[in-house]
C-alpha cells in the first residue's frame, strides 16, 4: 500500500505539485485531523450507492494520499500518491469530470499498480475530485475488488454531485475554523485591552448622546460606585461627581460639544473622594453638525492629587525650615564672632556649628522632614561607628524617631558638648570618658530624657564666664515647648541633662 517504486505520469505529477494546490490544501489545515462524523457519513452513502465494499473521502499531498473518511479498511489513514488512483482524477481536465476503472487490471494506467496486483485487489473505482476555492485539493472515491461491465446512468453524475458535497463541507469547515479562531482572537485581545485597562485603571467609556446610554467597561462602574449589571445613563455618572464639580464636568461637555474641541474635566467621585481625569471626543454628528456619539476614559488620579498636595506641605515646611535655620545661622554668626573676634578663631568655631546645621538638615530632607533617628544624630557626632566601635564613649538607649526641631536642637547641644569634651573635658586627655544614656519616659506625658555624664579627665571647675557655647547648649531646644535642659560643671566631668517632649506613639 506504500510502496514509491512507480512514478506517476508526468502529467499527474505537474498537478499533484501545483504549488497553489498544495498552498490551498496547507491552508485548509485538514491533514492529519481528527475524526469527521460528517464525512464519514457521506463516505458510507457513497458506498452504499456504489454496493462498493470501500468509500474514501481523500486529500493529496505531494508525498502521501490522506483518508478524512474511509469506510471498508480499518486502521489504513493513508497511502502514497505514487500508487493513488485519485491522484490521476485530480489531473483530469474538467471540474465536474469523474475517473471510472471499470476493471484496472485491464487498464494501462493502473495494471501493475501494487494496489491493484496486491491487497486490496482494487479492480472498480470510481472518483471525482474535491475542488476548495478554486483547487482539486483530493477526491470522494469508492472502491470494490469485483469489476464491473458499466455504470448504471445517472451514477457517475451522483458521485460528482457527492464530491460536491464534500467540498462545501470542507470549505464551511474551513470557515467556521478560521471564524472560530478569530472569534479567540478577538476575545484575547479584549481580555488584554481590559486587562490594560484594569491594571492602568482607566474606566473607558461610550456616550449614545440621543439617548443619553452610556456603556463602560467594569472599571468604569467601579469607579464611580455604579451599578454592576443595570444600563448606565449619563445623568447617572453626573449623579455620582462631587456636586462642586459637576459644573466643571458639564462645561467640559458643552465645549466639546460646541466647538468641537476634546472634553477635558478633573471631578471627584461623591462617593468616595477620589479624583478623576476625564478626556473624550465626540467621533459621529449628524447632518446638523449635532453629536452623536462622544467616547474616552476616565483616569484615577488621586494618588498623584495627594503626591502634588505633599509636594506642596513639603516646600512650605522646607521654606519655613529654611527661614528659622538662616535665623539660627545669623543669630549663631554673630554671637560666635563676638567670642571669637580673630577671623582664624571664628572660621574654627563657626564652621562646626555650620556643619552640625548642615547635617541635620541633610538627614530630615531625606527624610521629607518626617523625623530623624536618634542613632542618626548621636552618629553625626560621635561617627558611624559609635555602636561597634566605641571610642571612649559608652552609649545605651534604645533608638527613636525625633521630629525636626528636637533633633536639630539636639544635634547642635551634642556638637558642643563633644567640642568641650575634646577641648577641655573627658577628651582633652588620654584616660576621661563620656556616658551617653537615655530613655523614653510615658508619664505625666511621652518624652526622651537623656544624659551626658563625662568622667576621668581633668578636674572640672566652673566657668567664670558663660561663653556661646554653653549657652547654645542651654538654648539649643527653645523651640520644643516643655522641654527642659541642665548643664552642671560637677568636679568629675561636665554633665548635661535634656528632656523633650515626643510625639505620640502610632498605632
Amino acid at each position: 500500500m506504500t510502496d514509491k517504486s512507480r512514478p506517476l505520469p508526468d502529467r499527474v505529477r505537474k498537478v499533484v505539485d501545483d504549488p497553489a494546490r498544495l498552498e490551498a490544501l496547507a491552508t485548509l489545515e485538514a491533514i492529519d485531523s481528527g475524526p469527521d462524523a460528517d464525512f464519514e457519513r457521506l463516505s458510507r452513502i457513497a458506498a452504499q450507492i456504489f454496493d462498493a465494499e470501500i468509500a474514501l473521502v481523500t486529500l493529496i499531498d505531494r508525498d502521501r494520499q490522506w483518508f478524512r473518511a474511509c469506510v471498508g479498511i480499518d486502521g489504513l489513514t493513508e497511502i502514497a500518491t505514487q500508487v493513488s488512483f485519485c491522484a490521476h482524477t485530480i489531473a483530469l481536465p474538467g471540474d465536474g469530470d469523474a475517473l471510472v476503472v471499470l476493471d484496472a487490471t485491464k487498464d494501462s494506467r493502473f495494471a501493475d499498480n501494487p494496489l491493484v496486483t496486491g491487497w486490496p485487489h482494487i479492480r472498480f473505482c470510481g472518483s471525482a475530485a474535491i475542488v476548495v476555492a478554486g483547487q482539486k485539493l483530493g477526491s470522494l472515491c469508492v472502491i470494490s475488488a469485483t469489476p464491473r461491465e458499466s455504470v448504471a446512468p445517472g451514477l457517475q453524475e451522483q458521485l460528482v454531485e457527492l464530491a460536491g458535497l464534500a467540498s462545501t463541507l470542507f470549505t464551511l469547515k474551513n470557515e467556521a475554523r478560521v471564524r472560530a479562531r478569530t472569534a479567540a482572537a478577538l476575545v484575547r485581545e479584549e481580555w488584554r485591552h481590559a486587562l490594560t485597562l484594569e491594571a492602568g485603571k482607566v474606566g473607558s467609556w461610550v456616550w449614545d448622546v440621543r439617548t443619553g446610554e452610556v456603556t463602560c467597561n467594569d472599571m468604569f462602574r467601579r469607579m464611580y460606585a455604579l451599578s454592576e449589571t443595570d444600563a448606565i445613563h449619563v445623568e447617572d455618572v453626573l449623579a455620582a461627581t462631587h456636586p462642586a464639580d459637576r459644573a466643571a464636568v458639564q462645561a467640559g461637555i458643552d465645549a466639546s460639544f460646541a466647538d468641537g474641541v476634546d472634553y477635558s474635566a478633573e471631578a471627584r467621585v461623591a462617593s468616595s473622594g477620589r479624583w478623576m481625569t476625564m478626556r473624550g471626543r465626540v467621533y459621529q454628528r449628524d447632518a446638523e453638525g449635532k453629536p452623536l456619539v462622544m467616547m474616552g476614559a476616565s483616569i484615577d488620579i488621586s494618588e498623584s492629587k495627594q503626591s502634588a498636595e505633599h509636594t506642596r506641605l513639603l516646600l512650605r515646611e522646607l521654606n519655613h525650615r529654611v527661614k528659622n535655620t538662616l535665623a539660627m545661622i545669623q543669630s549663631v554668626a554673630r554671637q560666635t564672632i563676638r567670642q571669637n573676634p580673630d577671623p582664624q578663631d571664628f572660621i574654627d568655631a563657626f564652621s562646626g556649628r555650620l556643619r552640625t546645621i548642615s547635617d541635620a538638615h541633610v538627614l530630615l530632607a531625606d527624610r521629607d522632614w518626617s523625623g530623624v533617628q536618634l542613632y542618626e544624630v548621636i552618629a553625626s557626632q560621635l561617627g558611624p561607628k559609635f555602636r561597634t566601635h566605641p571610642d571612649r564613649a559608652e552609649v545605651r538607649g534604645e533608638d527613636v524617631t525625633l521630629p525636626a526641631d528636637h533633633a536639630l536642637g539636639l544635634g547642635l547641644i551634642l556638637h558642643e558638648l563633644t567640642t568641650n569634651a575634646h577641648r577641655y573635658g573627658a577628651w582633652s586627655d588620654e584616660k576621661g570618658t563620656v556616658n551617653i544614656d537615655w530613655e523614653v519616659t510615658r508619664e505625666p506625658m511621652r518624652g526622651l530624657s537623656l544624659t551626658w555624664r563625662e568622667k576621668g579627665g581633668p578636674k572640672v571647675l566652673p566657668p567664670e564666664d558663660y561663653g556661646l557655647g554653653i549657652r547654645l547648649i542651654e538654648r539649643s531646644l527653645a523651640k520644643v515647648l516643655d522641654s527642659e535642659v541642665e548643664l552642671s560643671f560637677d568636679p568629675e566631668g561636665v554633665a548635661a541633662r535634656v528632656w523633650m517632649p515626643l510625639p505620640a506613639e502610632q498605632n
